[in-house]
């Protein structure tokens, strides 16, 4: 009950306590779990909740329900309300799922943060070495294990308590409470138009201005929205480092400390603005879902790579059984092979016994024959002989037996190669008939392409026969014309010496009267040997005749 109605009244839910009691009406069994006060937790006060709430009360709420019991007892460099700071900090900056860590990529951006608002030195090495030791034991810190390792002072050796607390106030003032830039400036009132130095709190959507820097006494705000603006004024009224701020009810004059604070702040507000007509969230929260989102990414990469590698791993493994398979059928050929090479060596070793004993019998032979020549002296020569015979006969058995042999090996040998020599034959053979067969179809289409140019080049002479035939009739007709031409130029001559002379007569005895001669009715005609060469009648019979040689060269 307690919890609850502290829950309400930090979240400004209304406080049912009717509605506790029955929820709970017929659970007799002892202290509540988490897991069974989660469901009322959801019911009757999460989903009733507006968002009009402080959010750090809430936040120190649950700080003093869990840090008691999992706050470390060991001392720290840092304060209580600064170990709270971190948790409130990690709850922000934590992963979205339970149970909440905070991974390498986050606790270095956060102690970035922290080094910067110290104004130190960040060493990256020292914390490549502190993640190594990290990934090695787990994914991430738990929010008490960050506050350790903060308080322990490992990242901020050399700074004292005031000013690590400073830094991490700082921090948490821009990630929590979203203070965008804060400081004291002086600020023209409205009624008095007195100058009056404030506090000022740039937030993502209002300036709040204060007393001082306590935050006790708020004096009002700036509301911004995307139709404010902010121009620098010069100097006047004795005043410097002036600037202007424009929403739509008010004008705000504000008089910075220095040029450089002054044009921070400029900045600021214009990118705050800016922010708001973009309807993007503030930097540190796009900072931190941009992160989150590559995280993401390199997360799914690294998925896919792993899928891969194990579709590898399976096709090796799958390589590998077949290699064995391969392996296991080589040796079964191999083990054929011995037990043909045993049967072999088992036959080779029979024929030996099966002539043993023919040499055998041969000896005993040998013996009764002996026996006979002891006792027939008279026929001793003849076995003798016989008996010479016999055994050269038997050398050449043994050489014939060996060369057999031999001959056998040789032979199985040959056939062999014999069986070799067919298959590539028969191969060469099949590939020979394909080449012969492309080589036919390759001359047929040559021949048709050859007969086809043949009757193009036998057209194409007859063309140039009756062209050349066409040229010489020209030449001809060309000869005749100028021939023509030169009769009919010696006859203008004359004509024009005749006509000169008498001219020239004429004007001897008729003083300065002019001889005027009627023109031709006739249009003169221009060929290409001179004015009025050919009368229209042979122009007309040479264009007929030239007309019925082109259609005779068709």
């Amino acid at each position: 009950q307690v919890l609850s109605h502290n829950l309400c009244t930090v979240l400004n839910v209304p406080h049912d306590p009717v509605a506790l009691e029955e929820h709970f009406r017929d659970d007799d069994e002892g202290p509540v779990s988490n897991q069974g006060y989660m469901p009322y937790l959801n019911k009757f006060i999460l989903e009733k909740v507006q968002g009009n709430f402080d959010k750090v009360e809430f936040n120190r709420m649950c700080w003093t329900l869990c840090a008691k019991k999992n706050l470390s007892k060991s001392p720290l460099l840092i304060s209580d309300e600064d170990a709270f700071k971190v948790w409130v900090i990690f709850n922000f900056l934590s992963e979205d799922k339970y149970p909440l860590i905070i991974v390498p990529e986050e606790i270095e951006y956060l102690l970035k943060k922290i080094t910067e608002a110290m104004g130190a030195g960040w060493h990256q090495e020292q914390f490549d070495h502190y993640k190594i030791a990290l990934n090695t034991s787990r994914e991430g810190l738990s929010a008490w294990e960050l506050i350790d390792l903060i308080g322990s002072g490992q990242f901020s050796k050399g700074m004292d308590r005031q000013t690590v607390s400073m830094a991490i106030n700082e921090v948490f003032n821009e990630l929590i409470l979203d203070v965008l830039k804060q400081g004291y400036m002086l600020k023209k009132g409205h009624k008095r138009k007195n100058w009056m130095e404030r506090w000022f709190v740039l937030k993502p959507n209002i300036i709040s201005y204060y007393v001082s820097e306590d935050l006790k006494d708020k004096k009002g705000d700036i509301i911004l929205d995307g139709n404010c603006c902010v121009e620098a004024l010069p100097d006047k009224d004795g005043k410097k480092c002036l600037f202007l701020i424009k929403c739509q009810d008010k004008t705000f004059e504000i008089s910075a400390s220095d040029k450089k604070k002054k044009q921070e702040w400029i900045q600021a507000i214009q990118s705050t603005v800016n922010l708001l007509r973009a309807g993007s969230p503030p930097p540190h929260k796009e900072a931190r879902q941009k992160r989150k989102e590559l995280r993401q990414k390199l997360l799914a990469e690294q998925e896919e790579l792993e899928r891969q590698m194990k579709e590898l791993q399976a096709a090796n493994e799958n390589k590998q059984k077949e290699l064995e398979t391969v392996r296991k059928q080589l040796e079964a050929a191999a083990a054929r092979a011995a037990e043909e090479e045993k049967k072999r060596l088992q036959t080779q070793v029979e024929l030996q016994d099966r002539f043993s004993l023919e040499l055998e019998r041969e000896k005993m032979v040998r013996q009764k024959m002996e026996e006979q020549v002891a006792q027939k002296s008279s026929e001793l020569e003849q076995y003798l002989q016989r008996v010479r015979e016999l055994e050269e006969m038997y050398k050449q058995l043994q050489e014939a037996l060996e060369d057999e042999k031999q001959a056998r090996q040789d032979e199985e040998t040959v056939r062999k190669l014999q069986a070799r020599l067919l298959e590539e034959e028969t191969a060469k053979r099949a590939e020979l008939e394909k080449w012969h067969l492309q080589q036919q179809q390759t001359i047929q289409m040559t021949e048709a392409e050859k007969q086809e140019l043949e009757n193009q080049r036998m057209m194409k002479e007859q063309a140039l026969q009756v062209a050349m035939e066409q040229l010489k009739q020209l030449e001809l007709e060309r000869k005749e014309a100028l021939e023509q031409y030169e009769e009919v130029k010696k006859k203008l001559e004359t004509a024009a010496n005749n006509t000169k002379s008498w001219k020239d007569k004429v004007a001897h005895h008729e003083g300065l009267i002019r001889l005027i001669e009627p023109g031709s009715k006739n249009p003169h005609l221009i060929t290409n040997w001179g004015p009025a060469a050919f009368t229209e009648a042979e122009l007309e019979e040479r264009q007929r005749s030239w007309k019925g040689k082109k259609a005779t060269s068709e």
